[in-house]
């Protein structure tokens, strides 16, 4: 654990979990082993966060996440409450002949799914498996994630499309080539 670290007392934090300085975990966060969470980061009550997982610094993640093995979330990173991550586009309780059940671990069917740097998920987002989601893009509320998203692309709706660009600061932006009115940048 790094310095400065707080962990709420109903937290479940399991074995080679690290977590870096200034980061803090609150209730009933779950996070299993061998996670990995960067420095100055929230992680907000009730997420749950799985086998491996990586995530860099400065990321808040806001209540009742749920974040599958699979998933690596890059620096300054702004995940919305109740957004939901996938790993497996064929999941069954039961595979293959028997009544045994298939395991919640990481498989050689988990695929990964990658959240570049500066990255914003609106509440309720659900992002498929095997995608990226490209640096400074914007998902809005509610939507359905089925593909790649590209950089400062502002995507909605179920599936989610590109409806627009999002600047640095979150702005949107008239065209992919415009410039910001709020912060004077051009993406």
């Amino acid at each position: 654990m790094g310095k400065d670290v707080f962990i709420h007392k109903t937290a479940i934090i399991e074995k080679d979990v690290k977590i870096g300085a200034g980061t803090s975990v609150w209730d009933n966060v779950h996070i299993r082993k061998n996670a990995e969470i960067g420095k100055n980061s929230i992680i907000g009550g009730k997420t749950y966060i799985a086998y491996d997982v990586k995530i860099g610094n400065l990321v808040k993640i806001n209540s009742s996440a749920y974040i599958c093995a699979g998933v690596t979330i890059k620096d300054k990173v702004m995940i919305s409450a109740g957004t939901i991550f996938t790993n497996d586009r064929f999941p069954r309780s039961v595979k293959g002949p028997g009544n045994k059940l298939y395991t919640s671990g990481p498989t050689e069917e988990t695929e990964e799914t990658l959240v570049e740097e500066g990255v914003t998920i609106g509440a309720g987002a659900v992002i498929g498996c095997g995608i990226t989601l490209g640096k400074y893009c914007m998902i809005g509320m509610g939507s359905v994630v089925t593909k790649n998203v590209p950089p400062h692309a502002l995507v909605y709706g179920v599936p989610a499309v590109v409806k627009g660009y999002a600047c640095y600061c979150g702005q949107p932006l008239k065209s992919k080539n415009s410039r910001c009115t709020s912060c004077k940048r051009k993406i």
